[in-house]
């Protein structure tokens, strides 16, 4: 065994690679039938999309372990542990079960390299193999066609939205992205997407496969009451359904794009309604509108695109519209940060730059400073050697009913989390 410590693991992974983002599938798949030459995957749900697909997953892992299901569950990228990518029965595998699971994919993939995200999907699928698991939903990383995760064929893809991100792997318009994501789709198997918008492309790639696609506001809709909400389908209707529990408006397209998908199963996974609404009741997911309660309150977001910071932008708006909203703030350098800004521009009274150091994909504040200044907002406050001594400028300025909201980069939320060390139960 190469290491016997998952620190030393993915220290190592981080740096055997000569790429951090390698789209493709022959170099993992080479490596994977040499893992599991006889692989029969379970029933598998495959989640793509721009945003959305940490919350459908979180759905769905929590309406089909209601059900009874055993259940692994492969997300990505992840808060304060590593461990938190990978889940059976809603627990996180162990450092040992991660370790065996790297060691034996090194031990067969010869002279191929792998990426870090290649690794955490393969050792992924090993471990929800070895398990038994009867349901495996998986996360897509980037695009879809390209993505280490679309090995598997799914029985039911999910594109939970589609619209600007990454645009120098997958294109400069939601057609060009549509079709990028469109790539987990198969011939004959269901696909659902989460979107009103739907690009001609991902609808011309499904007719191509002869991919049975549903559509939001086409084959599936809802409709939203005070403290309910109604889920309709071609066959079948879902009256007075618990509002989910995550917060923002978006979740209830989320949850009826994963109630769509589950309905598209219906043939081979039957769900009891019941353990749709214990599921919706249930859901969990950090990092997404997760409100600390410190003095004064920190919001937490990982918006890292303008579709996101404009969701971000209308929740605040909604659920806080006295308040004056301080932002902490970080992102990584190939994300569109003029955009993410005209859209939170007129929400935030004060922003501070949150450091990330030692990540060399981080947007540096000079990138930043300048993105301010192309949208004319007033230059933030930075300077600061750690996100924690960022945030406490802020606390400084905040009165007792201002809100902070700390958004931008997964790595910055992890930052604050761990920083504010408030007990969040990430299993």
């Amino acid at each position: 065994m190469r290491f016997t410590q998952l620190s030393d693991w993915l220290t190592w992974q981080q740096s055997f690679h000569p790429r951090w983002i390698d789209l493709g599938l022959e170099r993992v798949r080479k490596v994977f039938q040499a893992l599991r030459p006889a692989y029969r995957p379970p029933l598998t749900i495959t989640v793509g999309g721009t945003n959305g697909k940490g919350s459908c997953v979180a759905l769905l892992e929590a309406i089909l372990r209601a059900q009874g299901l055993k259940v692994g569950a492969y997300t990505s990228p992840h808060l304060l542990r590593y461990n938190e990518r990978i889940r059976i029965d809603g627990v996180m595998a162990s450092d040992e079960a991660i370790v065996e699971a790297f060691a034996k994919i090194d031990a067969v993939r010869g002279d191929t390299s792998l990426s870090f995200f290649e690794f955490a999907t393969l050792a992924a699928l090993e471990l929800f193999a070895e398990a038994g698991v009867e349901v495996q939903v998986l996360e897509v990383g980037m695009g879809g066609r390209l993505d280490a995760v679309n090995l598997v064929d799914a029985d039911v893809a999910i594109i939970a939205s589609i619209d600007l991100d990454h645009q120098q792997w997958l294109g400069e318009t939601r057609e060009q992205i549509g079709w990028e994501k469109a790539g987990i789709f198969r011939p004959g198997r269901p696909a659902v997407v989460g979107d009103r918008d739907l690009p001609k492309s991902v609808l011309d790639h499904a007719k191509a496969l002869g991919t049975p696609l549903w559509s939001l506001g086409r084959e599936f809709d809802y409709l939203c009451f005070d403290a309910r909400w109604d889920w309709s389908g071609p066959e079948r209707t879902l009256a007075a359904l618990p509002l989910p529990a995550l917060p923002g408006r978006q979740q209830f397209d989320n949850a009826a794009t994963v109630l769509a998908a589950l309905a598209q199963l219906e043939g081979s996974l039957a769900i009891a309604e019941q353990a749709i609404r214990i599921g919706l009741k249930t859901v969990r997911l950090p990092g997404r509108y997760q409100l600390l309660p410190t003095f004064p309150p920190v919001l937490l977001d990982v918006a890292h695109n303008p579709q996101a910071a404009g969701r971000l932008a209308e929740y605040l708006q909604s659920v806080y519209p006295e308040r004056r909203v301080l932002a902490l703030f970080a992102v990584m350098a190939d994300k569109d940060i003029e955009g993410i800004l005209r859209r939170m521009g007129q929400t935030v009274s004060v922003w501070a730059l949150g450091p990330l150091p030692g990540n060399p994909r981080a947007a540096t504040e000079g990138r930043i400073v300048q993105a301010f200044q192309k949208v004319g907002l007033p230059p933030p406050l930075l300077g600061f050697s750690s996100c924690l001594q960022a945030l406490e400028a802020l606390r400084r300025q905040a009165g007792p009913d201002d809100l902070i909201v700390a958004f931008g980069s997964f790595f910055l939320v992890s930052a604050v989390l761990a920083s504010c060390g408030e007990g969040w139960n990430l299993a």
